[in-house]
């Protein structure tokens, strides 16, 4: 696990709001050396903390305003072939295997409702899958990032 110092937190609150900030006027925000904030970051990034640069991108601003959460039960022994299915389709954002009522949980977006039936069919049309339910997401009351969580740590 790593320790983030002040200047760490600082560094990394600077590129979550300014991604694309030079690295001398980075520097200058953070109130560090240059040479402080290149080796502070190149340090981040072998230690695995810093991922990518983004950009973020708003799924309804680009025409994908359905947000619906697809818990999936498997098959024992198909997990490694529905994820290769599910791999596939390019609305599904995220799988995570979790605990509980079911085996996977999708994060899907969709153009409109009559999309997401078409996904949720494309989804459940490999062996393997024997149950799925759907939660459509009414409203994202707020969002963090995980920078946004190594701030207060």
């Amino acid at each position: 696990m790593w320790k983030l110092d002040d200047v760490d937190k600082r560094v990394l609150a600077i590129l979550r709001d300014r991604p694309r900030v030079p690295v001398a006027q980075l520097a200058r925000l953070a109130s560090v050396a240059r040479g402080t904030a290149q080796a502070r970051i190149d340090r981040l990034e072998k230690q695995g903390v810093i991922t990518g640069y983004g950009p973020d991108v708003d799924a309804a601003a680009i025409g994908f305003g359905v947000l619906a959460f697809v818990t999936l039960e498997i098959a024992q022994g198909r997990d490694q072939a529905v994820v290769e299915h599910l791999e596939e389709i390019p609305e599904i954002l995220e799988v995570h295997a979790v605990t509980g009522p079911g085996d996977l949980l999708c994060r899907v977006v969709a153009r409109s409702n009559r999309h997401l039936d078409e996904v949720l069919q494309a989804m459940v049309s490999t062996p393997g899958i024997t149950r799925s339910s759907t939660q459509l997401a009414l409203q994202t009351r707020f969002g963090r990032s995980v920078v946004d969580l190594a701030l207060v740590r």
